[in-house]
């Protein structure tokens, strides 16, 4: 994976361009990703589509998808249960051999705004084929909560690659003995302390924690249904209370996800990213739950990772149930996380020296609402 530099150096090339919009700026460039904005203009449509054989605009107008146009140049509303799809202010044209993949930011999945890339001829989402030349679109559909977007709003970002490398359980175990060599650990336990990591699948294990310190903590947030509009440019702003119902240690019932709600929990391991990796989150099979898990599962490097200062950082899960009522407990696996290694060390790392919003987070809703 490319790090903040070698980004730099592909906007400097011309690979990433703006030819109809401001210059893209330093504040979108993450340690191993970039923030891509949202364009002046988007169209409601009627279902989402993937452009197989079709540029993303003709699929649009051949189908007779287009419902209405959008003008984001001032604040639109982008209603709950509908599909948007907005071109990005940024273009791509790749070398041949750097390929690309896409993902929504941590604010944008702990909304339940569910947010994909999508490319000219596209076969997949999020994917961006090696020396893709063309624009880049947006499928913005906000699943619990009506929100508030304009032009120039960060809603995704993307990674980019040379090769594709491949994880193992080897290699994962590997790298724990060298983080650790360096008196650090991939994963933390109670107090800070580091903690031997459950790997399988070419990843570490998480689990979720649903067990409180005491009776008035709060163990997973679970989204409110009508709740009001959220504008997506105030931060720190909007009272818990309003949006979701807090769920507390239910002991040994476990908790009880109701099918199509939206909830926020946390991992109950303590997770670290070395600085010249980064890391994704990976749903685990279906066969063990009536799940979805996590819509915004990308770790820059240094997440969790403080020399000593931060000793790893709870990873946030965003869950849906699907079709029935399903039980979880403490402790139990629900995601894995794999590591994928950079080029290099990037220039900018992971925390709150450049803005990072969730470094230090426990069980953390988006930045839109006020912390208790």
């Amino acid at each position: 994976m490319l790090p903040s530099q070698e980004i730099r150096d592909l906007i400097s090339k011309g690979h990433i361009r703006t030819p109809s919009y401001e210059p893209i700026t330093e504040r979108q460039i993450q340690p191993a990703s970039l923030d891509l904005r949202l364009g002046d203009v988007g169209y409601r449509v009627q279902a989402s589509f993937v452009p197989q054989n079709s540029t993303v605009e003709q699929g649009i107008a051949d189908a007779g998808l287009k419902m209405s146009r959008v003008d984001l140049t001032r604040p639109t509303v982008f209603e709950k249960g509908c599909v948007y799809i907005v071109p990005l202010q940024e273009e791509l044209e790749l070398p041949d051999d750097i390929s690309a993949r896409a993902n929504p930011k941590s604010s944008t999945g702990r909304l339940d705004v569910f947010t994909r890339l999508i490319t000219d001829h596209g076969v997949y989402f999020d994917h961006v084929h090696p020396g893709y030349k063309g624009r880049l679109y947006a499928e913005i559909a906000s699943r619990t909560f009506t929100v508030i977007v304009s032009a120039g709003m960060t809603l995704n970002q993307v990674r980019f690659a040379r090769g594709n490398p491949k994880s193992s359980d080897r290699a994962t175990t590997e790298l724990e003995k060298t983080v650790m060599q360096k008196e650090e650990a991939l994963v933390y336990g109670e107090g800070g302390a580091p903690a031997k990591a459950r790997i399988g699948k070419q990843s570490i294990l998480l689990s979720v924690n649903l067990q409180a310190s005491d009776a008035s903590e709060a163990v997973a947030y679970q989204a409110r249904k009508n709740a009001p509009v959220i504008d997506l440019t105030k931060i720190n702003f909007y009272n818990q209370e309003e949006f979701w119902d807090i769920r507390r240690d239910p002991g040994k019932r476990g908790l009880i996800l109701e099918p199509g709600d939206f909830y926020i929990l946390a991992s109950k391991e303590k997770v670290s990213v070395p600085p010249d990796w980064a890391a994704e989150m990976v749903s685990m099979d279906q066969d063990i739950g009536e799940f979805r898990m996590h819509y915004a599962g990308f770790f820059d490097p240094g997440f969790g990772y403080g020399g000593g200062e931060v000793r790893g950082t709870q990873a946030v899960l965003e869950v849906r149930a699907h079709e029935v009522p399903f039980r979880i407990e403490h402790d139990q696996i629900m995601a894995r996380l794999k590591y994928i290694p950079l080029r290099s060390r990037p220039d900018k790392i992971y925390g709150t020296d450049i803005g990072s919003s969730y470094q230090r987070q426990g069980l953390a809703l988006s930045k839109h609402f006020k912390r208790s």
